[in-house]
């Protein structure tokens, strides 16, 4: 009970954070004009740093200003839950998220799809369960005795999926691991796998990707225990009380995009700062909320135990 209480109130503190930061400006929501650029706020993917997520989706959001003429406002929220309460207090226009934080606030009412990246001719991604090479794990059910890091708890592929999968082939990280640890983030979950801190860890394969193309991780170190069944890529969201006009513009921006006179295609880029072959608007909220069970054996019990199992060190 103790640990759900403070959970709540770090949860209320990070909120009353929010309404004293850069994002708070709780009046109508933004119009894209150079006095009102459209507020677009990012889960923190790469740790949470401006360097980070936000260079990956600078370049799309250029690419759809110069086709629109429409303007942005680009900041990274310091935690997933930071990014849905600026969407619910009406201080973002349009958010980045992950597919859960993305229905949490939908089912707040405060979000709905604008656009998914498309590449190689799907708008899918993959959450996979990683483990240094030399651990000994080659399957789910060695994770029992080991060391495990996951991302921030609202993360959808590093840790409600990873979490999924270990309990549906009967692991249970808050009781079978000997030790816990929460990276905060995907980037951050890599570096601990990489460093020899855990024997195991959830992330993305877009991160992983991104980790190894950047040399901060050595490959050969790390080996892929687990895949996950297909995600949908990370949505874009915007906020329902955005003006319809804006809408209709900013979803017909991002269908064409890859079509557009004057975008170069380095301009098209998404999770993790990988080129894509363009965006969709044309998306499913049934398909989201169908991604939604892939965590359903991820309660909120299950996040209680694992939080305090990575407290009690």
């Amino acid at each position: 009970m103790y640990l759900k209480q403070s959970i709540r109130r770090t949860l209320l503190a990070a909120g009353l954070a929010l309404m004293a930061s850069p994002f708070a400006a709780l009046a109508a929501q933004n119009d894209g004009s150079a006095v009102k650029p459209l507020r677009v706020i990012l889960v923190p993917a790469d740790g949470g740093t401006e360097d980070g997520t936000k260079k990956d989706f600078q370049p799309i959001f250029s690419a759809i200003s110069q086709a629109t003429g429409l303007n942005f406002d680009l900041k990274v929220g310091q935690s997933y839950s930071a990014v849905v309460e600026a969407m619910c207090g009406g201080a973002a226009d349009i958010a980045w998220y992950g597919p859960a934080s993305y229905l949490q606030a939908r089912n707040r009412g405060c979000a709905e799809l604008l656009a998914l990246a498309v590449r190689h001719g799907e708008s899918v991604y993959y959450s996979g369960i990683f483990a240094r090479t030399k651990s000994g794990i080659n399957g789910i059910q060695d994770l029992k005795g080991k060391r495990i890091a996951l991302g921030d708890v609202n993360s959808t592929s590093s840790f409600n999926v990873p979490v999924a999968m270990m309990l549906a082939a009967g692991v249970n990280p808050a009781r079978d691991a000997s030790a816990i640890v929460m990276a905060g983030s995907h980037a951050n979950v890599l570096k601990a796998l990489s460093e020899g801190q855990v024997d195991a860890g959830g992330a993305s394969f877009d991160s992983f990707e991104k980790a190894v193309n950047a040399k901060a991780i050595d490959p050969s170190t790390i080996k892929v225990v687990a895949k996950s069944a297909p995600i949908p890529y990370p949505p874009l969201a915007i906020h329902p009380k955005v003006a319809a006009s804006v809408k209709a513009k900013l979803r017909d921006a991002f269908n064409n995009i890859d079509k557009m006179p004057g975008i170069s295609k380095d301009q098209i880029r998404g999770y993790g700062g990988g080129k894509v072959d363009g965006y969709t608007a044309k998306v499913s909220e049934k398909d989201m909320a169908d991604a939604g069970k892939l965590f359903d054996l991820v309660t909120d019990q299950v996040k209680v135990d694992i939080m305090k199992k990575a407290s009690a060190r």
